[in-house]
């Protein structure tokens, strides 16, 4: 099973749409999104995913109760914990308990965002994935990532 990674859009529709398009020509069968939507008209974008969605809140996301409701319950606190294809996730926004998350033993795979620096590697048997910034708003490219979990390895791509 192939997952979509996705963080900090910071209410860039035009990204967000391309990057919606570009994880549904690559079938993913979940997209996550590691913080940072900002504000509620953003989450309408991600309704035009062929697939089922979670995300967690950012350190500047908005109105977070209308991100919930509009989510209908898709985007959670952090840390938020989960099971996809049978392996244990760790999804948070900020890099601080990263690397102990994955040096517990506990998951397979930890998200974060924040830094807006694309970030894959592996600590013991923990794949660690930060997809950098979906904003073009900001400097730098706008990328994400996808996640083969039978596998356990990412890759980072543009989204143009």
């Amino acid at each position: 099973m192939f997952i979509g990674i996705i963080s900090d859009t910071h209410d860039d529709l035009p990204v967000v749409r391309k990057a919606v398009k570009f994880f549904n020509r690559k079938n993913v069968g979940h997209v996550i999104h590691a913080g940072d939507l900002i504000s509620p008209f953003t989450i309408e974008v991600f309704k035009g995913l062929d697939c089922r969605f979670t995300g967690i809140f950012g350190n500047n996301d908005g109105d977070k109760l209308l991100l919930k409701d509009k989510s209908e319950g898709r985007i959670h606190n952090q840390p938020h914990i989960m099971t996809l294809h049978g392996r244990k996730i760790a999804l948070l926004h900020e890099p601080d308990v990263v690397n102990a998350l994955a040096d517990s033993g506990h998951f397979d795979l930890v998200i974060y965002g924040h830094t807006h620096r694309p970030d894959v590697r592996t600590v013991k048997n923990t794949l660690i994935v930060n997809p950098g910034k979906a904003s073009g708003l900001l400097k730098g490219r706008a990328t994400v990532a996808v996640v083969d979990l039978d596998k356990m390895e990412a890759e980072i791509a543009e989204i143009k």
